[in-house]
């Protein structure tokens, strides 16, 4: 066998396209998130007056080269204090890091010299406002469970250093805020560290072309991460709920609902962190817009709307059976079109058949199904919390029934609007021509992307 055959193809055999030679030689062209220049540069410009005999640069390389550069401005750190006036932690991954450390260590450090007194930065690392114990005992549904939650209590009388599980709840406050700002933080970080350091090296290894492309792979690969673990939880915290699986007139039966599990409340806020942090980054255009960019900025403000609205008048119920309703669709959305940018026509094309089936089920027809809950079953909220008395957590005066319904007919009219244009990606892709509508036009103009589609078969 002659040498030449043991060597490994350049091209991946599936897409025919040119991929890096390992996924360690990717990950090093990640951009650096540091202060400090790139100091290869100087190198390189300093020996362009002098032949070496390497080949001279090519347009195409010059360009990508330019692109690397201005991909590695953006994601460097300018020092704390300027990335928190530009907003910039937002994309430095350092500055977040940074962000976030300074409370952590600021807790820390308060536990360890000062134990005794209550520390300040709690708030911001785990909830807070928990219920006393004794009122969830007289709050508990039934004789039943009353009886099972007084065994409970007393079988940790003597122990008050530790709230029973079954007795832990937490009411929403104002310190809220703290945790919802710190995870903010904590997204930004989780999300530029993901997309540089994990998904854009393995776009360019499997050999994704353009700099806009590679983008909105890692992107995708962000947001399945996300909507995944989102979905899961969000399953994990409806099954301790009455209105499992969309018995929705138990989202008026009990109301308000305002003792809450911590795990419903660690996922209540944590979802508000993440679609805060997503509105920033798109109203700070942070990302390239796509062609419903607007309708996408709407998206967004409505779910912060039914976010914090529903929070604040005890109606998380309802609240997560819509996250859930969006949650499980986004997950294969994500999946489809990632596996469409790495050029797996087929199997892209089956997962976006399947997506359109979860999409029917889950934001249609169950989101439909909440709004007829809504409309019909509001009256079985009990009679006397229909006043307007925040002090006793009733909010549920008879024409918040429409301030109810309004926002979640608009999320419906949108997923709508994204169905229709879903429905004409997957017509076009049973005709073999695969691609997200809302992200045409990247890296060239269409004749241009076609062209160079042809020459790379």
């Amino acid at each position: 066998m002659s040498e030449s055959s043991s060597v490994p193809p350049t091209v991946r055999p599936a897409t025919g396209r040119p991929r890096a030679p390992s996924i360690s030689d990717a990950i090093t062209q990640a951009p650096q998130n540091t202060n400090a220049q790139d100091d290869g540069k100087s190198v390189s410009d300093g020996g362009n007056s002098h032949s070496s005999g390497r080949p001279t640069s090519t347009p195409s390389q010059t360009q990508s080269q330019a692109e690397d550069e201005a991909e590695n401005e953006r994601y460097r750190s300018q020092g704390i204090l300027r990335d928190l006036v530009t907003f910039r932690w937002m994309t430095a991954p350092a500055s977040s890091a940074k962000l976030a450390g300074i409370f952590v260590l600021a807790y820390l450090n308060w536990n360890f010299f000062t134990p005794d007194t209550p520390n300040p930065f709690r708030p911001f690392l785990f909830l807070s406002h928990q219920v006393d114990p004794t009122s969830v005992l007289l709050s508990s549904k039934s004789v039943t469970q009353a009886a099972d939650s007084f065994r409970i209590a007393l079988r940790s009388f003597g122990s008050p250093s530790s709230t029973p599980t079954e007795l832990l709840r937490y009411q929403k406050g104002y310190l809220d805020l703290c945790f919802l700002a710190f995870y903010v933080v904590v997204f930004s970080f989780i999300r530029q560290t993901t997309t540089i350091y994990m998904f854009k090296p393995f776009a360019k290894w499997w050999g994704i072309k353009g700099e806009a492309k590679q983008s909105r792979f890692t992107e995708q690969g962000y947001s399945f991460l996300y909507w995944g673990t989102s979905a899961s939880l969000g399953l994990y915290v409806m099954s301790f709920q009455d209105s499992w699986w969309y018995n929705l007139e138990h989202l008026w039966i009990e109301y308000p609902h305002w003792q809450m599990r911590p795990e419903l409340k660690v996922y209540y806020l944590l979802q508000a962190s993440y679609w805060l942090q997503q509105a920033l980054v798109m109203l700070l255009r942070l990302e390239k817009p796509r062609k419903d960019y607007y309708e996408l900025i709407a998206h967004h403000l409505v779910t912060l709307w039914l976010i914090f609205w529903s929070y604040l008048i005890n109606l998380t119920m309802i609240g997560t059976t819509v996250f859930v309703c969006m949650d499980i669709p986004d997950t294969f959305l994500a999946l489809a079109k990632g596996l469409n940018y790495m050029e797996l026509d087929t199997l892209a094309t089956g997962v976006f058949a399947m997506f359109m089936v979860v999409w029917t089920y889950f934001r249609i027809y169950l989101s439909a199904k909440t709004l007829w809950s809504v409309w019909f079953q509001f009256d079985l909220i009990p009679d006397h919390t229909k006043e307007w008395n925040p002090e006793k957590g009733w909010w549920l005066v008879p024409w918040m029934k429409y301030q109810i319904f309004a926002p979640l007919f608009l999320l419906l009219l949108l997923n709508l609007f994204w169905y229709y244009l879903s429905w004409r990606v997957l017509i076009r892709a049973l005709k073999g021509v695969v691609a997200d509508e809302r992200e045409e036009d990247d890296d060239a103009p269409e004749g241009q992307n076609k062209a160079e589609g042809k020459k790379d078969k």
